[in-house]
């Protein structure tokens, strides 16, 4: 009757490739102890011949043999010609499998007990139908008012906008036109070029001294000490052609001013 053997663990050498059949190389260790008096056996090394059909089904290939671990169930054989048989014996495989590595062993148990968690954590069927019959009753019993609730707090808002916003346009309305860092009574500003000076105002020369005074002031205080009075609409300049003068030096480019009628000129007249 015919021995049978049975090997583990990885190729040792590449992979050869015959008509029929494939073989490689594999090493296991000898006993670790040997009768006393006998020399002990580090290792032994076999070669094993696969079937090609037999070996194609493993899905190993010429360098995935050499890293994955082999079981090999077969016969030993000494009728293999020594060029194709570098081991010290010879195996005809009856049978090859590919064993699991120690890593996906353990991926594989710690995959295991993480599911349960995740069953035990999810809700279950019957929570969820239960969660959403309470949600219907709760939206049925809830009062319809609610959405004309809402819309009677969108009215009230939109009363206190249109409120506020009417209450600034009445504060712009009262409230005086006020020009910040200018002369008491300031109504408007005129651009420099824009007002017209008459011919009377050109023949006379203002006193120096006081218009020494009115450039000190400017050059303290940013701007002219009085409003110029013009013309409302033409821009003719009435009063104020020292100040007019004072601007021109520190080339200001708009002058604060006073509007008066012609009418009002026509009167002091008469």
């Amino acid at each position: 009757m015919p021995h049978k053997i049975t090997l583990t663990g990885s190729a040792t050498g590449p992979l050869r490739e015959y008509d029929r059949y494939v073989a490689f190389d594999m090493r296991e260790k000898g006993s670790p102890s040997a009768p006393k008096g006998l020399k002990k056996s580090t290792f032994i090394s076999y070669t094993v011949f696969v079937a090609k059909k037999a070996f194609n089904k493993t899905g190993l290939t010429k360098k995935s043999i050499m890293h994955e671990k082999i079981l090999i169930q077969g016969e030993p054989t000494l009728d293999i010609p020594i060029d194709e048989c570098p081991g010290e014996i010879g195996v005809i495989c009856f049978q090859i499998t590919v064993l699991p590595n120690k890593n996906d062993k353990e991926k594989n148990g710690s995959d295991a007990t993480k599911e349960p968690k995740k069953e035990d954590s999810a809700p279950s069927q019957e929570q969820k139908n239960t969660e959403s019959s309470k949600q219907e009753e709760e939206q049925a019993q809830a009062p319809v008012s609610q959405p004309v609730a809402k819309e009677e707090k969108k009215e009230v808002e939109t009363v206190q906008t249109e409120a506020l916003v009417q209450e600034k346009k009445n504060e712009t309305v009262l409230k005086p036109k006020t020009l910040p860092n200018q002369p008491k009574g300031t109504q408007d500003h005129v651009n420099f070029e824009d007002i017209i000076v008459p011919e009377e105002f050109l023949k006379t020369r203002p006193n120096p001294q006081k218009t020494q005074k009115v450039i000190d002031f400017v050059k303290r205080t940013g701007r002219l000490d009085e409003p110029l009075t013009i013309e409302k609409g033409s821009n003719v300049l009435k009063d104020g052609y020292r100040r007019y003068i004072v601007a021109k030096t520190v080339k200001m480019n708009k002058l604060p001013v006073i509007y008066v009628s012609v009418d009002h000129y026509m009167q002091e007249d008469n």
